[in-house]
């Protein structure tokens, strides 16, 4: 397989790394000795990143003819709109039956190319409201990491293209390999492109109606009461059909959609408090722990940082809780540590799981 991805000036190096690592591990775990990466830009020559390193062996845009993958991986920060030199690039790589793929802001110029019209998209959720606002016609989903369609390929922020990469090679090598990647990069070998991510703040854009605005302040604190559009159109002393109309046109989605946006990242904000408190109380019970060993007690004290951001609506592997060995032997404190102590190393090295709670028997 024959990987073109492309590099511009100002692209973060991370950016760049996530599409090289991915399927660069491939080579080095001579799992796919076939599949091959080339950077390209729109001229050859070097490019010179964000962080203020010089990149060389930069290859011109006729590299794409090469490729049965094209790749990009990142956009400028200003979202400017794509060239039509490099549009015509990428839409002939298309037209060819190569796979296109746009990581992260990338997006914007799949969708500038015309490659997306109609269909779904997703990128970072911070350009969201860009993305829906300069491309009407296109669905954007704020609830998935990535999207695959077959011929094109988008994806949420910077760490959900490793997702989506991680996704190309099990679509192409299959389950196995892509999880032998997975563990040798110690990440999760396996995100379904419907999970939810971890937003901060609503997707939409603010109101630009005064009297929408002062209805979505009402239903903010009312939302766990039962909110009908009905109920919501008598608080704007509307009809129903023109509160609608007035919603969608100053915010950009629908009534229904906004409110369980807004349940949902409410929901997600107080299982994260949740569990942060638990691994509070957590460590500090298995900091009292005086027999456990100094390898455990390391690994406790890194816990809090271990949190994930996200909370996934599906059980998954990251999401173990550990019971203690109940004591049976003449040395029940040893047993209990040397117990604790083999699921530590058998789940925390094992590269895809992270600790979330500890229950005692």
């Amino acid at each position: 397989m024959r990987i073109a991805i492309y590099a511009f000036d100002d692209i973060t190096m991370l950016h760049l790394a996530a599409p090289l690592m991915v399927f660069g591990e491939l080579d080095r775990l001579q799992l796919a000795p076939n599949w091959e990466t080339r950077l390209w830009s729109d001229h050859a020559g070097s490019i010179r990143t964000a962080e203020g390193y010089s990149i060389s062996d930069i290859r011109a845009p006729d590299t794409v003819n090469w490729a049965d993958i094209v790749i990009i991986p990142s956009w400028p920060l200003s979202l400017a709109p794509i060239s039509d030199a490099l549009k015509t690039v990428v839409r002939q790589a298309h037209t060819r039956g190569a796979i296109v793929a746009g990581l992260c802001l990338g997006a914007f110029a799949l969708i500038d190319a015309g490659l997306l019209d109609g269909r779904p998209a997703v990128t970072h959720w911070e350009a969201m409201p860009q993305l829906a606002e300069r491309h009407p016609g296109t669905e954007v989903d704020s609830s998935v990491l990535y999207i695959d369609h077959g011929d094109v390929l988008t994806s949420a922020g910077t760490a959900s293209a490793i997702d989506a990469c991680l996704h190309l090679v099990r679509k192409h090598l299959g389950s196995a390999i892509a999880t032998r990647v997975a563990r040798s990069l110690v990440v999760a070998p396996h995100r379904e492109g419907g999970q939810a991510q971890y937003i901060e703040r609503p997707l939409t854009r603010p109101a630009t109606d005064p009297a929408i605005a002062e209805v979505m302040e009402w239903a903010l604190i009312r939302l766990h009461e039962s909110l009908p559009v009905e109920r919501l159109a008598d608080q704007a002393r509307m009809s129903r059909r023109s509160f609608v109309r007035h919603f969608q046109h100053a915010t950009g989605t629908t009534p229904a959609r906004w409110i369980l946006e807004r349940r949902l990242h409410e929901a997600r904000a107080a299982r994260n408090h949740r569990l942060e408190r638990r691994h509070h109380r957590v460590h500090v019970r298995l900091r009292k722990q005086r027999h456990l060993p100094a390898e455990l007690h390391r690994r406790v004290r890194d816990l809090p940082q271990r949190l994930p951001a996200t909370v996934h609506t599906q059980p998954s592997p990251g999401f173990i809780r550990w019971r203690w060995a109940k004591p049976s032997g003449l040395e029940p404190q040893q047993e209990r540590a040397d117990e604790c102590l083999h699921r530590c190393r058998t789940h925390l090295d094992g590269g895809w799981a992270e600790p979330i709670a500890f229950k005692r028997c």
